[in-house]
C-alpha cells in the first residue's frame, strides 16, 4: 500500500503504547477492514520511519493480507477506518520476497520552508519557517559537499539504530516558489534525524551565519555535537521510496502535485555539479 498522511497529530510512524502513531492506526484500520477481532491487527512494515511531526506522500507498506479482497476494496475500505488526516493511496499484490523497507534501493525527501517576517498561519505544521533571508548560492555551494558517499556521524541523532552511518547521497535540489524554499534530497538510505539536521546547517549557511565551506568541515568531523541544532519537523515530507522498476511500485500520488514545485522550465542544472540544482534567489 501507499499511505499518504499529515504528521502534527502523531508520535511519528512506529508504534507506541499510547497508540498515537501513524502505524497504530492503520494497522488498526486493516482490521476493522478484515473483520479481525478487537484488540487484533493486521502487521505492517513500512519503507522509511518518520518522526513526529512528519508527513508522508507516498509512505510505502506491505503486509500479508488475511483475507482477500479486491484490490480497490483495500483503499476504499480501509480509509473508511482511518482519520481525515491519513489515507490509503493505491494497493496492489507483490511478490512473497518484496519487503518494503529492504527493497528500496533509495529514499526521497522534500523539507519546505516559508521566507518572511511573519510567522505561517494558514499553513502552519506543513512548512518550516525562516525569517532572514537566505541565499541559494551559499547553499547550493554548501550542498556539494554532501554528494557522494559519506561518513554522516554529524547529522545523525544519539537515538539512531543504523547499523553504519554511511550513507550515498545521490541528488539534493534547492528551489525557491515565490517566499517559500523546497529542498530536496535523495540517498541510498537516511539516518535519523539526517535530513533535519542537514536543513539545520544549510539555514545557518544561507542565512550567512557559516560560510559555505563549513558544511564539508562539518561533514569531516563525524561529530554531532558540533554541528547545528535540528531544524523543526514541520515542513519535513516523505516523497516515497525507490524501488527497481520490474517491481512497478507506484513513486508518487496526487499529493506530489500538492506540494510546492518549481517550474520545468525554471529549473537549471549545476554546472559545477549536476547532481545539485536550483533556481537564482528571488530579487
Amino acid at each position: 500500500m501507499g499511505i499518504a498522511y499529515r504528521g502534527q497529530n502523531y508520535h511519528g510512524w512506529q508504534s507506541q503504547p499510547d497508540g498515537r502513531t501513524v502505524q497504530d492506526k492503520l494497522e488498526r484500520a486493516l482490521a476493522e477492514f478484515v473483520g479481525l477481532p478487537r484488540g487484533e491487527v493486521v502487521p505492517t512494515v513500512c519503507a522509511g520511519r518518520t518522526d513526529a511531526g512528519v508527513h508522508a506522500l507516498n509512505q510505502v507498506v506491505h503486509f500479508d493480507a488475511p483475507v482477500a479482497r479486491e484490490i480497490f476494496s483495500w483503499v476504499r475500505g480501509t480509509n473508511r477506518f482511518l482519520p481525515e488526516d491519513i489515507a490509503v493511496q493505491w494497493a496492489q499484490n507483490v511478490e512473497p520476497d518484496f519487503h518494503a523497507r529492504n527493497s528500496a534501493r533509495g529514499r526521497q525527501y522534500a523539507f519546505l520552508v516559508r521566507e518572511s517576517a511573519a510567522r505561517p498561519a494558514i499553513e502552519a505544521g506543513l512548512c518550516g519557517w525562516v525569517f532572514r533571508p537566505l541565499d541559494i548560492d551559499r547553499m547550493r555551494q554548501a550542498a556539494r559537499a554532501l554528494i557522494g558517499e559519506h561518513d554522516f556521524s554529524s547529522f545523525r541523532a544519539s537515538a539512531c539504530q543504523a547499523l553504519s552511518p554511511v550513507k550515498e547521497m545521490r541528488r539534493i535540489e534547492i528551489n525557491r516558489i515565490g517566499d517559500y524554499w523546497r529542498f530536496d534530497f535523495e540517498a541510498s538510505a537516511f539516518l535519523h534525524h539526517m535530513v533535519r539536521n542537514l536543513m539545520g546547517a544549510l539555514i545557518t549557511i544561507g542565512s550567512g551565519n557559516q560560510s559555505p565551506e563549513y558544511m564539508a568541515e562539518l561533514l569531516a568531523e563525524r561529530n554531532r555535537e558540533l554541528a547545528p541544532p535540528t531544524f523543526p519537523a514541520a515542513g519535513l515530507y516523505f516523497l516515497g521510496p525507490i524501488y527497481d522498476p520490474h517491481l512497478a511500485v507506484p513513486r508518487r500520488t496526487a499529493a506530489h502535485d500538492w506540494l510546492p514545485r518549481v517550474p520545468v522550465e525554471l529549473a537549471r542544472p549545476d554546472e559545477a555539479h549536476p547532481y545539485v540544482s536550483g533556481t537564482p534567489a528571488k530579487q
